[in-house]
């Protein structure tokens, strides 16, 4: 994956198994998968954390390393079916964070250049993703600015 704000290039990660279907070890069924991640949301975890928790402890005890394999959906795709998914897509969510806490890390630090450069370049990624979004995920006149990036965080 290409960085975006550096000169590096990108690294590479690992592929996925050849195999189309959950190894003979995980079989696990489907709905109970289903429930467990929806369990999992309910908690308060994002799709990324709950597909690291299923993988590490599993459902009633055996791992589950593919909920895509295992189930035919994807993590975020139960979770739109069962309405436990969040009005903000995760990335964003994240990128949004990230920029509150650079912003408030500024206004203590104003001398503070590298971070001064950080900033805009999340907030950059934010809205670029923003425009990703909108239409799908982001109503149509959704823009990110730093107050309405607080408030959307204050409200989850």
């Amino acid at each position: 994956m290409a960085r975006m704000h550096t000169r590096r290039r990108g690294s590479s990660g690992s592929d996925n198994p050849a195999a189309d279907e959950p190894p003979e070890w995980s079989d696990v069924d489907a709905e109970d998968i289903e429930a467990r991640v929806v369990e999992l949301a309910e908690q308060g975890h994002d799709p990324s954390v709950i597909g690291l928790k299923l993988r590490d402890e599993g459902v009633k005890g055996t791992p589950v390393p593919n909920v895509k394999r295992a189930t035919g959906k994807k993590v975020t795709e139960i979770l739109e079916e069962h309405d436990a998914d969040n009005d903000l897509p995760e990335d964003l969510r994240n990128l949004m964070a990230r920029a509150i806490r650079l912003r408030e890390h500024m206004e203590d630090n104003q001398q503070d250049a590298q971070n001064k450069r950080a900033l805009q370049n999340t907030e950059s990624k934010i809205r670029r993703l923003v425009d990703y979004y909108r239409g799908d995920e982001l109503d149509e006149e959704f823009s990110y600015t730093y107050d309405a990036a607080v408030d959307l965080l204050d409200e989850e």
